[in-house]
């Protein structure tokens, strides 16, 4: 049964005007019926925060690299000692561009979708020949991990944690699958920019979109913000780890407070995973998402997404804390 929480007002004005304001409070983070990196459900609670109104845009990610002289990951040079064993070719400042095939291809090989395009970067994301002309109020893509983390500390703020994240995509809605309700197309309607017929070949944009939608494009949701599902996926600052390795039984009464990926058990969040190139969770989905191939256009939903990978699927958005000084 969706039941809409209650909302604390905001404490004054916004800290940047593309600002909302998100009340805080306990929630039911993840899910137990969908894909299993969700599960289990269970109660947390966050504190009361800003969070920007839309995911950045090419726009303001311009004025920051034009501000600081900024140069994102996808266009530095790669260090073969990370990547023994990688083709030459591939050693080549660049980025991941999704590229539709002609018709039907193996859906558990992404190779058939995705390629590393040499020079594809935030400013030409799908590679040399492409620009962000005409584009300037579509959300930024190809940033990596630290492109996201360095924009938010220039700009005052920071990422959101997954809880943060999930719990502002529910826009006070308790209870339903997507940011808007329980239907993914009321009455016909797409109400977030997901793919619409059979991925990754057949785009049939219904949403009227075949990659990313200028921001705002969609209803807000319950808090105001802009996209929380579809157009771009958005990286959260917390490490990615399964819900079902930390301990699940909590008191009924008790919903942890600001949780680090998801966990109820504190200690369990703050360790680095030991692999070699560690993952954030990503939230929210993409214009790539399908019925057919990836419903993760839900609050619920979470990706690992490599830290040193930029794709053009791949944005962010930034919140302020409390106390945080701004600049």
């Amino acid at each position: 049964m969706e039941q809409y929480l209650a909302v604390s007002p905001a404490p004054g004005k916004p800290p940047r005007p593309d600002m909302v304001w998100i009340p805080g409070g306990a929630f039911t983070m993840g899910s137990d019926a969908h894909y299993p990196e969700e599960a289990p459900a269970h109660r947390v609670s966050v504190s009361a925060c800003w969070m920007d109104r839309t995911a950045v845009t090419n726009e303001q990610f311009a004025r920051f690299v034009n501000a600081t002289g900024y140069v994102t990951l996808a266009e530095r040079p790669l260090d073969p000692a990370m990547y023994p064993g990688a083709l030459p070719e591939l050693l080549v400042p660049g980025g991941l561009v999704f590229t539709k095939p002609p018709g039907r291809v193996d859906l558990r090989h992404i190779g058939n979708w995705w390629a590393y395009v040499p020079g594809a970067s935030w400013s030409k994301p799908l590679g040399l020949d492409s620009s962000i002309e005409g584009l300037e109020d579509h959300p930024v893509v190809q940033i990596a991990y630290e492109d996201a983390e360095a924009y938010a500390k220039w700009a005052g703020a920071e990422l959101p944690t997954e809880a943060e994240w999930e719990f502002a995509a529910r826009g006070g809605l308790e209870g339903a699958e997507f940011a808007w309700g329980a239907e993914l197309m009321p009455d016909n309607k797409p109400m977030a920019n997901f793919w619409q017929g059979e991925f990754p070949w057949q785009n049939l944009r219904l949403d009227g979109y075949e990659r990313t939608a200028p921001v705002a494009s969609f209803p807000p949701n319950g808090y105001g913000l802009f996209e929380m599902a579809g157009n771009v996926w958005e990286w959260t600052s917390d490490w990615y780890r399964e819900h079902k390795l930390a301990p699940v039984a909590q008191k009924a009464c008790c919903a942890p407070k600001n949780p680090r990926g998801g966990s109820i058990d504190q200690s369990y969040d703050k360790r680095q995973p030991e692999i070699k190139i560690p993952r954030r969770v990503l939230k929210g989905g993409s214009h790539l998402c399908a019925p057919n191939y990836c419903r993760r256009y839900r609050p619920a939903a979470r990706y690992p997404q490599q830290i040193d990978t930029a794709t053009s699927h791949v944005g962010f958005r930034c919140i302020v804390r409390a106390g945080m000084t701004q600049i």
